[in-house]
């Protein structure tokens, strides 16, 4: 992150081996360092000195310094990671790379988070509970989207055939019903649907002979 090498030897005239891993600055002693770095910890908090981020511990800060030096930098987009890891799991991406793959219906993505986050689906863990008629939701912006029934939000209502859906993007796909629109080609043979889960079951079902 910062040159740990023949910078530290000498500046006017004094040797100054002691480096703040926050900002860079070298000190001739390690208690000057020591009281250097308070101004990093306003609060007991770990202050970037590039933006307004802070941090409970020190390790936490150094990570995140790496994303205003580009020590994890992308190659093929420039975004800069915090971490290796981090770097890889944002290369897998561009490559199309996705090592975890769900065990109940063979969907794959590029983190162990992501399809943590997917497993919900399966598991059936709905921690969101409505408190107006006790419906349960994986997530908590289904919930939030569901609580415009109760309030009579009309802002995704069909103005063809007044049918409401709790969510833009339901009212969205339902509209294709009336327009007759099919966005979602299959790259195989050309067949046509109105959403993009009906296209993969069918690519799966059909051409790959999955059931």
């Amino acid at each position: 992150m910062y040159d740990t090498g023949e910078s530290e030897v000498k500046h006017s005239g004094k040797l100054r081996p002691h480096l703040c891993t926050t900002c860079g600055k070298r000190f001739t002693t390690k208690s000057y360092l020591n009281k250097h770095g308070r101004k990093h910890r306003a609060d007991g908090w770990f202050s970037c000195t590039k933006c307004d981020k802070k941090y409970p511990c020190h390790s936490s800060l150094v990570q995140h310094m790496n994303i205003h030096t580009g020590k994890f930098k992308c190659t093929e987009c420039g975004r800069s990671c915090h971490n290796s890891q981090g770097l890889l799991i944002h290369q897998w991406s561009h490559a199309g790379v996705k090592p975890f793959e769900c065990l109940v219906c063979q969907k794959r993505f590029t983190s162990s988070g992501n399809l943590d986050v997917h497993s919900r689906i399966h598991n059936r863990e709905k921690s969101y509970i409505c408190g107006l008629c006790d419906e349960a939701f994986s997530y908590s912006r289904s919930l939030t989207a569901h609580m415009r029934v109760h309030v009579g939000d009309e802002s995704f209502k069909c103005h063809m055939c007044n049918k409401m859906f709790d969510r833009r993007g339901s009212l969205k796909v339902h509209m294709r019903v009336h327009t007759g629109e099919k966005p979602f080609d299959c790259y195989i043979c050309g067949k046509s649907f109105t959403q993009s889960g009906n296209l993969k079951m069918h690519i799966l079902r059909i051409h790959l002979g999955r059931s």
